[in-house]
């Protein structure tokens, strides 16, 4: 069965465009992540234009070059010149819901105490899951869950990622202390939205349209 898997990481917005929404709404939406972090629009471009992928009209599938933490040009983008019966989306965030409004009231950690004092940054980001990431999740056939069994295996398998870019000098490549502080965030996120997720991991009826079938996972 023909399947394409994409990551929502390819999606992030650039850093000129994050910078502005950190500008507007807060600071910490300059590190690419949260929700509100992701070119939603371009994805769901992107899974129409899969269901009508032909060598004379292929589908453009965008890169994200974490080295220099910003998109790929689209001559490096992957050509798909035929749908898929089954799309894989993966991502940390895939599928979580929005919380309630009382539950961002209180900070969960030293993160969201000292640099989101006010809840802008929590609020933002839980108004982009309710509004615009559910529309995404309601195109899934089926979420499955794969839970690390730590967050330290998390960090471990982060650094493994960040090595090459060290050792290669990408300009964009994070450090130890960087890595660091981006996991903090990683884990305000993760401690805020996961653990729902993980104890009701949820399967829909598989169903197909025009031939193919989005059936995404996180």
């Amino acid at each position: 069965m023909p399947a394409l898997t994409l990551s929502i990481d390819d999606f992030y917005l650039g850093r000129g465009e994050r910078a502005r929404i950190a500008r507007c709404v807060h600071p910490l939406f300059a590190t690419r992540g949260a929700p509100g972090t992701h070119d939603l629009a371009l994805l769901d471009r992107t899974l129409d234009a899969l269901r009508h992928a032909t060598a004379t009209q292929p589908a453009r599938v965008p890169r994200f070059d974490k080295g220099r933490d910003t998109r790929m040009p689209q001559a490096r983008w992957r050509r798909i010149v035929a749908p898929p019966r089954v799309i894989l989306l993966e991502g940390w965030c895939v599928g979580i819901p929005a919380q309630a409004h009382a539950q961002l009231a209180l900070p969960i950690n030293p993160l969201e105490r000292d640099e989101d004092a006010d809840g802008s940054w929590r609020s933002h980001a839980n108004a982009q899951l309710r509004d615009n990431y559910a529309r995404l999740w309601r195109r899934f056939d089926a979420l499955i869950q794969l839970a690390a069994p730590s967050f330290e295996i998390v960090q471990r398998w982060r650094d493994e990622q960040e090595r090459p870019l060290r050792r290669a000098a990408a300009p964009r490549a994070l450090t130890p202390a960087a890595l660091r502080r981006f996991l903090l965030k990683r884990a305000a996120r993760a401690r805020r939205f996961g653990p729902r997720t993980r104890r009701k991991p949820t399967r829909a009826p598989h169903r197909r349209a025009g031939g193919s079938s989005d059936s995404l996972s996180d």
